[in-house]
């Protein structure tokens, strides 16, 4: 039983499952923690919400990349990559403070393509740092 584990297909598919279902589960924490409905705005089209989620997406995807490559076991991975994803989520709230200006949520909602665009690049961004930082 012991080869089967160590199977690189079956490797794969554990690698593959378990993210997977990770990001579906950060993806439903981002939209408890956004004032819009994330799904419903990009099927009425608001391409500001498709950019911050797709940001978010990229982001939560690439931390678990970083996590596959450094860890050995499907159960570092997903501790490393969940990690990963609540420093995503602590940026998130550090955008919204940092920009007293306005509000993050409210502009995006209203389709206000530069700050998705703002929001995409800053997950895109932290997730490369937060990448770079996993063991």
């Amino acid at each position: 039983m012991t080869g089967f584990w160590e199977n690189q297909y079956v490797q794969l598919a554990g690698y593959y499952s378990i993210a997977t279902i990770c990001i579906i589960i950060c993806l439903a924490v981002f939209e408890l923690v956004t004032s819009y409905r994330n799904w419903e705005e990009i099927k009425n089209g608001n391409m500001a919400v498709a950019m911050a989620t797709g940001g978010k997406i990229f982001g939560i995807a690439n931390v678990f990349r970083h996590s596959i490559l450094h860890n050995d076991s499907v159960l570092m991975m997903a501790g490393w990559g969940v990690f990963g994803f609540v420093l995503l989520l602590i940026g998130y709230f550090m955008f919204e403070f940092l920009t007293p200006g306005f509000n993050v949520d409210k502009e995006i909602e209203r389709d206000n393509r530069a700050v998705g665009f703002i929001s995409f690049i800053i997950s895109a961004g932290l997730s490369y740092m937060i990448g770079a930082a996993l063991l």
